[in-house]
């Protein structure tokens, strides 16, 4: 289980080098991330920052370094998918070919 911005996790350096990994992917395919929904008063840089450390990206960087290739992701949340979070989970399937299906709750999930 993460939460936002967490750091309490044993690999979370293996996380984080994924996350750099997988947003360089991201950047190379074009991705814009969608910095206008963080509301604090910071700079752009920390936006991202903030951006990449939301739960589910940090449940997507755990799911690709324990599990095997192109098995499926299934992620559990039960608050909102951001938009930045819909649009970054969507090209990360894409890039690594791999379903991430966002479950929240028993009857509604996004399926990628």
């Amino acid at each position: 289980m993460f939460e936002e911005e967490d750091q309490d996790h044993t690999q979370m350096i293996e996380i984080h080098a994924e996350l750099q990994r997988l947003s360089g992917l991201m950047h190379d395919a074009g991705y814009i991330p969608c910095t206008e929904i963080v509301l604090d008063n910071v700079q752009e840089e920390e936006k991202v920052f903030h951006l990449c450390h939301h739960s589910e990206k940090l449940a997507i960087g755990f799911g690709h370094i324990d599990t095997a290739p192109g098995t499926p992701l299934r992620i559990r949340k039960n608050l909102r998918v951001c938009k930045d979070c819909h649009t970054s989970t969507k090209l990360i399937s894409k890039i690594v070919g791999r379903a991430i299906i966002m479950v929240r709750y028993a009857n509604h999930f996004h399926h990628f």
